[in-house]
């Protein structure tokens, strides 16, 4: 079982209305109800290529509620840790004549420290019997930013590998604890520490993910991959799925390149919804090109990787 952690999960309520005015009544032509969140779509990307996967984090009120009945509409299972204060909300306004979408975002509910408690005994409860901890995303008011930390050293108590995606406080607390996997956010991918010092002092391996590119550095040395053909314009693919497929490498002990070209293939072929296109996948595997390093040395290219 793999277990993806979502501390500041939120209801993603879509409107569609024809035009939208400012200052004025604007009727509403479609509404659309999600659950969003880093950790919640790397869940459902890892169900939908079926793997055994719980969802948990923390989740209160009616909005916490819409977020179980969501994941579980998807087949996703959850273990939420319940809190007094509502799970927040986004709220997106799309304007079907312009082409754009406005976004209000509720802010994050407050954490107390009895909730704390029971979110790490909980957590501490699902590690035992897990194949990989999952900790992704933004820490809501009342977390200290060494919660990351704390949770990579009780899956590591547990023999279980931590793949940390997040930026800040939070990912340099997480990288004290030498997660298997890093993957810093692209405002921190440059401040977090350079990625030798980070695999010196024991993280497992670090990954950068662009828009159209992502470049993973280990012990061993240094690897670039990229789609050689792009059907479509815009970014070549979902950074939360591309998170999603390091994770069964990481599990099964696969080479960097076959992790890599699964990752990459599985990234380009998920949906903006986050459903993930089984037949584009297929087609993207022989357009993943990798350029990985002779005998631990980088540089040199690799032809494609089938």
């Amino acid at each position: 079982m793999i277990v993806t952690v979502t501390l500041n999960p939120a209801v993603h309520v879509g409107y569609e209305a024809r035009q939208v005015s400012l200052g004025a009544a604007n009727l509403v032509s479609r509404v659309a109800y999600r659950a969003g969140g880093r950790g919640l779509a790397v869940a459902r990307v890892l169900h939908a290529f079926g793997h055994d996967v719980t969802a948990a984090g923390l989740a209160g009120g009616a909005a916490g509620e819409m977020i179980r009945s969501d994941l579980a509409a998807s087949g996703v299972a959850t273990q939420f840790t319940r809190i007094a204060m509502e799970s927040r909300r986004v709220l997106e306004v799309a304007d079907a004549f312009t082409g754009t979408v406005t976004t209000f975002g509720e802010p994050a509910p407050y954490i107390t420290t009895e909730e704390l408690g029971r979110l790490a005994a909980d957590y501490r409860d699902l590690m035992d019997g897990a194949t990989a901890a999952v900790l992704c995303g933004s820490l809501p008011d009342g977390l200290p930013p060494e919660i990351y930390g704390t949770f990579a050293s009780y899956a590591a108590e547990a023999g279980v590998p931590a793949i940390l995606d997040a930026g800040g406080m939070p990912l340099l607390h997480g990288l004290a604890r030498r997660p298997a996997l890093a993957v810093p956010e692209p405002l921190a991918a440059g401040a977090a520490a350079d990625a030798g010092t980070l695999i010196a002092s024991g993280v497992g391996a670090v990954a950068y993910v662009s828009d159209e590119a992502v470049r993973v550095v280990t012990a061993e040395g240094e690897w670039h991959a990229h789609l050689v053909a792009q059907e479509q314009p815009g970014p070549a693919w979902s950074r939360d799925a591309m998170v999603a497929g390091f994770v069964p490498g990481i599990v099964l002990g696969w080479s960097w390149p076959d992790m890599l070209a699964h990752a990459v293939a599985l990234a380009s072929a998920t949906l903006r919804t986050g459903e993930v296109d089984l037949d584009a996948y297929e087609r993207r595997l022989p357009d993943v090109r990798i350029d990985a390093p002779p005998s631990g040395q980088a540089g040199q290219a690799h032809p494609v990787w089938n």
